[in-house]
């Protein structure tokens, strides 16, 4: 068992050493698109990569998830086949409703556990390079606004 300040040392020691060992820029927050931005999550049991939908107004979001929905079969075939859609996914720590497109890894992780970094880390590292590869392919058709 891991004090508060020892699991927070231990989640900073993830992310730095994760940037340290793949060093990249990504797109991230930086889509240029208000509410959507891309992810890395990590806790004692996941590890996901995700495409978040955050917009207040339910309206807003559900039509960018369903546009993004309709290039399903592309993203599944070409980028990602192991990717879950979810127009409804609550986020526990601010208690919001988002969309959220994601892909969860499929090895055993815990962000307490250096062990099982490396292979979170390869994780990251591929599967956000297929999330951003497919995002600046279909980028024009995602930022049109109806």
């Amino acid at each position: 068992m891991f004090s508060k300040e020892e699991s927070r040392q231990l989640r900073e020691l993830f992310w730095t050493s994760y940037g340290k060992s793949f060093p990249r820029k990504w797109i991230l927050y930086n889509t240029k698109i208000k509410d959507f931005s891309f992810k890395f999550q990590a806790d004692r049991k996941t590890a996901s990569v995700c495409l978040d939908i955050e917009s207040p107004d339910e309206y807003d979001r559900l039509l960018q998830f369903e546009k993004l929905e309709s290039l399903k079969t592309i993203l599944e075939t070409e980028f990602l086949p192991e990717v879950i859609y979810d127009n409804d996914y609550f986020l526990e720590e601010s208690g919001k409703t988002i969309c959220r497109i994601y892909v969860m890894h499929d090895k055993k992780f815990s962000i307490h556990n250096k062990n099982t970094w490396r292979d979170a880390y390869e994780f990251f590292n591929k599967t956000m390079d297929a999330f951003e590869r497919f995002f600046l392919e279909y980028e024009d058709f995602i930022k049109i606004t109806e």
